[in-house]
């Protein structure tokens, strides 16, 4: 693995190249890039699925998003799906700066927030060649479902209100994601399947990292409530599509959206359901991690043109 920096704009984006075994400089190789969930770092499930690619023979790319983790930008902790896409625009860049990658053989893999943010970024950044998602989730619309009817209009004038705390000097909202700790969930009687598990995963040793701060900077919700991951995907999105969702279903919509997804792409497409497995079980869990692995390789194998098991021998750069 290599730490690397890319730019998006005046930001420097950190993240971490994934490098097949036997790595060899006069090769060129295919690439992955691979996009985080809301709320999570590079080192988190992103890096989970990156350092599985590698092991089938790709370049994978993890990173951290504009104002969050190690990336740079003000202000920091927003989720800004603008910047989210963009920065895998230019992660495509960069690996088309790598001597090393072949930029004909480029993908993209997103997990849940990820997977809406790659599909979106696919649409418009046709270098990508092959887009795979593991619980894609379209955040826009799980953020304007999340408090019922109504709620999303409440947001936006709660946000509204404290723009205006901060634009007179106040200090910046920092609410949190999930609840901090198992505790807290249970003190707020929390009992949904995603919510429990989205707790399990980054707020307790099995997932936890230092810099998945748990802290989103709230007027950023605005832009979050407002954003569509799927808006033009029937006209836009060209290139082959593997969806993966689990069929524990929960209540963050991931198995609804792979669905909606699958139902209105309109390219090479393919829905693979994993037999008992829920949302976060594909974040980390070995066995159902396996069998997303599995069929993303042969999926990427088929549509990059690489060897779809490890020991592959990508082709001799010119």
């Amino acid at each position: 693995m290599r730490n690397i920096t890319f730019r998006n704009g005046s930001r420097d984006i950190a993240g971490i190249l994934h490098l097949p075994a036997g790595f060899e400089e006069g090769r060129r190789y295919p690439a992955i890039v691979c996009v985080h969930p809301g709320s999570s770092v590079k080192e988190q499930t992103a890096g989970v699925y990156a350092g599985h690619m590698a092991e089938n023979g790709y370049v994978a790319l993890a990173f951290d998003a504009s104002f969050q983790g190690e990336s740079g930008g003000e202000p920091r902790y927003a989720e800004d799906p603008a910047a989210r896409v963009e920065d895998i625009r230019c992660a495509v860049d960069f690996l088309t700066t790598l001597d090393h990658v072949d930029e004909d053989r480029i993908g993209v893999l997103g997990i849940c927030a990820g997977g809406g943010y790659a599909v979106n970024a696919a649409m418009t950044e046709h270098r990508i060649k092959a887009v795979g998602t593991v619980v894609a989730v379209n955040i826009g619309r799980a953020r304007r479902e999340a408090g019922g009817p109504g709620s999303a209009i409440e947001m936006l004038e709660a946000v509204g209100r404290q723009r205006t705390i901060e634009a007179r000097g106040g200090e910046p909202l920092i609410t949190n994601w999930i609840p901090d700790s198992p505790k807290e969930a249970e003190e707020a009687g929390i009992t949904g399947l995603d919510s429990l598990e989205a707790v399990d995963y980054y707020r307790t040793p099995r997932g936890r990292h230092e810099r998945a701060s748990n802290r989103l900077r709230f007027t950023s919700v605005a832009s979050v409530l407002a954003f569509d991951a799927f808006h033009l995907v029937e006209e836009l999105l060209t290139q082959p599509l593997q969806i993966i969702v689990g069929n524990r279903v929960g209540e963050f919509g991931s198995y609804e959206d792979g669905h909606e997804l699958f139902q209105r792409a309109t390219c090479e497409k393919d829905l693979f359901v994993i037999d008992g497995a829920s949302h976060y079980d594909l974040y980390d869990r070995p066995d159902p991690v396996g069998r997303a692995v599995d069929r993303l390789a042969a999926f990427y194998g088929d549509n990059l043109a690489a060897a779809s098991g490890p020991g592959g021998q990508p082709r001799t750069a010119p």
